[in-house]
């Protein structure tokens, strides 16, 4: 029989959200298009032709959204910033309207209690640099680094937690392999470019952020860093294991948390790319100190060598395609993991989040760990009553907690969790037929209604206590 446990008094209990998911006015106060807006309106690209136009209209209604944070007993709040509502261009000063939309944002969080988390690029890239060549031209780390400054210098009295780039691993291969994701393309050379960027945008805007903010300032970066398993333990299985983890996660980790790529993802993928676009010093860029490290994670891949087994879908966190996300990686068949799924057809599998958190607390135990997303969407419905009840996330969150405190028990320095997501919004190329939200929206009225789920989880937030069972009854809380 499992017991209650306790937290750490000082564990962060979080949620977050992504700017052009929740914020919509995407024409005001000088915003310009970015890469999404450009893909949502391409025909055939999201699910039922939505678009993020309006989106959950936190642009205007945020001052709401906090109180209802709050109001949830949340003491921190993970948001990214609209590249395109501060930098139209992606070059040049600062739009100031635009950031005045996240001074007023921030200032509310903190009136309430609330510690802000600002990550700086959630996959909306300018336009404009995107027509210049995207994140496989090198220039757009350089535009990259500007813009942290910009924000650095905007904001950087008020906001101690610093992100730089959320899961790169979707934005490489998701936008620029697989063509799932914005921009759309399907060159995997371009992607493995494109992954270097991300990492050299990460460390040169590590640089920049340490030139501006104040001493006391912890800068991060959010890998969704994958549980990579073999089907068997042939080696042949084992090998594909060893490919695929490259790509899903020693492409980034290796130069941002080791200072080096692996040498063997070289070779997987010298048929594609001879890498020399990375360039001396380059490694040295990329591998800057940072505080912390954020963990985004939903289920395992689980994967074999090629062969007659049928494949299930491949385990990405937004998505499948006819083209793969995994250059280099055309001999290996992905599996469905076994045990009950989501809505988005992901194997539930807590065990692979304490895997995840214990690998890199093994590899950088220096560093503060962060469980930057964790949820689950559900086929989520507003009774009658007014109510939603999802007792499937409630048992989805209790599990993934569990792990997460079975991590601390064994020595992994976590000091906080966020919730994915805060409320239900565009869920990028599923568009709005995916709720990940604690947060019901009623997207027609854009009423708010917390769900079960999310007063579950305000009474974790109250007290540091995850009960035995994952049980919630109507105002009676166990």
């Amino acid at each position: 029989m499992p017991e209650s446990l306790t937290f750490p008094p000082d564990f962060l209990w979080g949620a977050a959200t992504s700017a052009y998911q929740i914020e919509g006015a995407v024409r005001e106060d000088g915003r310009t298009p970015s890469i999404w807006d450009t893909f949502s309106h391409t025909p055939g690209k999201v699910a039922f032709d939505e678009n993020g136009d309006t989106a959950v209209d936190h642009y205007h209604r945020y001052r709401d959204d906090v109180a209802m944070m709050a109001g949830l007993n949340l003491r921190a709040y993970r948001f990214s910033v609209s590249w395109s509502r501060v930098q139209p261009t992606g070059r040049g000063p600062a739009v100031q309207r635009g950031l005045d939309f996240y001074r007023r944002l921030v200032d509310e969080l903190l009136e309430h209690g609330i510690e802000p988390a600002l990550t700086l690029y959630h996959w909306d890239l300018p336009q404009e640099l995107e027509d210049a060549g995207g994140w496989p031209e090198r220039e757009t780390a350089y535009r990259f680094a500007e813009y942290a400054a910009l924000l650095g210098e905007a904001l950087g009295d008020r906001v101690e937690r610093w992100m730089t780039v959320n899961e790169p691993w979707c934005a490489a291969f998701l936008g620029y392999s697989s063509g799932v994701h914005a921009p759309g393309r399907t060159d995997p050379a371009a992607s493995l470019r494109a992954a270097h960027h991300l990492n050299l945008a990460h460390g040169l805007a590590t640089s920049a952020l340490r030139g501006v903010l104040p001493a006391r300032a912890a800068i991060a970066l959010s890998l969704n860093s994958q549980v990579i398993r073999a089907l068997t333990d042939d080696p042949a299985d084992a090998d594909a294991q060893r490919r695929v983890d490259n790509l899903a996660n020693g492409v980034f980790h290796g130069p941002v948390l080791q200072g080096a790529y692996p040498a063997s993802l070289f070779t997987d993928t010298a048929g594609l790319t001879d890498w020399s676009f990375v360039k001396d010093g380059d490694l040295a860029a990329c591998h800057q100190p940072v505080e912390a490290l954020g963990l985004n994670y939903y289920t395992p891949v689980l994967v074999s060598a090629k062969s007659s087994t049928p494949a299930g879908p491949i385990a990405t966190n937004h998505g499948v395609s006819e083209h793969s996300p995994w250059p280099g990686a055309d001999d290996v068949t992905f599996h469905q993991p076994p045990g009950e799924c989501t809505e988005m057809g992901w194997a539930i599998d807590p065990s692979g989040l304490y895997d995840l958190i214990t690998r890199y607390s093994r590899m950088r135990p220096d560093l503060q760990l962060y469980v930057t997303e964790n949820g689950a969407a559900y086929d989520d419905k507003l009774e009658t009553d007014g109510q939603v009840n999802d007792p499937e996330r409630i048992a989805y969150l209790h599990g993934h907690l569990r792990a997460v405190h079975r991590a601390i028990a064994d020595g992994a320095d976590v000091r906080g969790y966020y919730l994915w997501s805060l409320m239900d919004n565009f869920e990028w190329a599923h568009g709005y037929s995916k709720r990940f939200g604690a947060v019901y929206v009623d997207y027609p009225t854009q009423t708010r209604t917390p769900k079960a789920s999310a007063l579950w989880y305000a009474e974790r937030a109250r007290t540091g206590e995850l009960p035995a069972e994952p049980v919630w009854e109507g105002s009676t809380v166990r």
